[in-house]
């Protein structure tokens, strides 16, 4: 039986989990890297400017409570997916560098800003009261 948060759940389809409770499905074959679901997603949320953003996998291990693994541009999906053996990982796309100056990413960014403001909010209440970056 598949978790719901499962990575993958239909052959060559990944779901992206957004910070705003949002679900995205991405179709891909042995071509499609992690570039392409990113300027999708700029696309449909309206991003500016994606240079602080990048797709993770979360995933729980017995010794912590949550791991994150950044996705590099350049990875095939299909590569992703196929060397995962973790069961309940996630792929979530997230501010994964802060910005140095964030009042220039709302400047610059609006819907970036916004982004991160929902991520830096539901990250504090989720745990420890730390940033889950």
């Amino acid at each position: 039986m598949l978790k719901k948060d499962a990575l993958l759940l239909i052959p060559n389809v990944l779901k992206v989990f957004l910070e705003n409770g949002q679900i995205k499905s991405f179709t891909f074959d042995g071509r499609t890297t992690v570039k392409d679901v990113m300027v999708t997603l700029q696309d449909r949320l309206s991003l500016r400017h994606i240079e602080h953003f990048a797709l993770v996998l979360e995933y729980s291990s017995p010794e912590q409570s949550h791991r994150f693994l950044l996705l590099q541009d350049k990875q095939p999906l299909a590569h992703v997916v196929q060397r995962t053996h973790y069961q309940g990982m996630r792929c979530l796309f997230r501010v994964s560098f802060f910005p140095k100056d964030p009042v220039e990413l709302l400047r610059r960014d609006p819907a970036a800003f916004e982004y991160l403001y929902i991520q830096v909010g539901l990250g504090t209440q989720r745990g420890s009261g730390r940033l889950c970056m």
